[in-house]
């Protein structure tokens, strides 16, 4: 449901000051900006949380969003199955920052937009870059992923909440000591119907998932800390 504070046939971003945000005000998905708000109702309805994070300038941003999120359809099922949020970059450099390190980690080529599908806590589990609206350059479609995401949310909690964590300790490991971190996800899906492989996520590698970090940093903040 569209937020009532918010102007008719608009989302919550027709508030927000960001140019890139209220870019998105007018569509159908029901985007929250980054905060509080949108954890506390994935928590409350046990919904796994869309992070989808771009720029203004970034030309793939503005594909996906109208090839997809303008899309009343696909955006009904994103509302449905997930909380969706909405960041700027430029304005949440720290919580881009975070987000690309977890997508590094898993072995996938960073990029814009980046799409990371968290815990109710902001814990990452699966994320990728630009997905197509239907199967397209050796990718499967966004609504294909929404599905998988949802389903493998709802029927292999376990399975997800083990990896958010895995992933968690790595990247905290990675940030803090500034070294390199090697993990390996036993129980990461390989393909788009269990989700997705690297190769379908904005990544120019394919095969085997390979765990290790692609870079080094010196912060300390981890995501489940950032300020909503």
């Amino acid at each position: 449901m569209i937020n009532s504070h918010s102007q008719p046939g608009r989302n919550r971003l027709a508030k927000e000051k960001s140019p890139y945000l209220l870019q998105h005000a007018d569509n159908p998905v029901d985007w929250y900006p980054w905060g509080e708000e949108a954890f506390a109702k994935a928590r409350a309805e046990d919904k796994p949380v869309l992070v989808s994070i771009g720029y203004s300038s970034c030309h793939w941003c503005h594909v996906m969003e109208h090839e997809s999120f303008e899309d009343p359809n696909i955006a009904g099922l994103m509302n449905e199955r997930f909380v969706c949020i909405k960041v700027d970059r430029e304005e949440r450099p720290d919580v881009d920052e975070i987000y690309m390190s977890s997508v590094q980690l898993m072995g996938i080529a960073g990029g814009w937009p980046l799409n990371v599908f968290v815990t109710p806590e902001g814990r990452p589990f699966f994320g990728g870059t630009y997905f197509p609206p239907e199967d397209r350059y050796g990718r499967p479609g966004w609504p294909e992923i929404l599905e998988a995401v949802s389903s493998y949310w709802q029927e292999q909690r376990a399975s997800a909440d083990g990896q958010a964590t895995r992933l968690a300790t790595a990247l905290t490991s990675w940030l803090t000591s500034c070294r390199p971190v090697e993990l390996l996800f036993t129980g990461m899906p390989r393909h788009s119907r269990d989700i997705a492989t690297p190769s379908y996520s904005g990544s120019t590698t394919s095969g085997p998932m390979s765990w290790a970090a692609v870079g080094r940093t010196n912060r300390t903040s981890t995501i489940w800390k950032l300020e909503t």
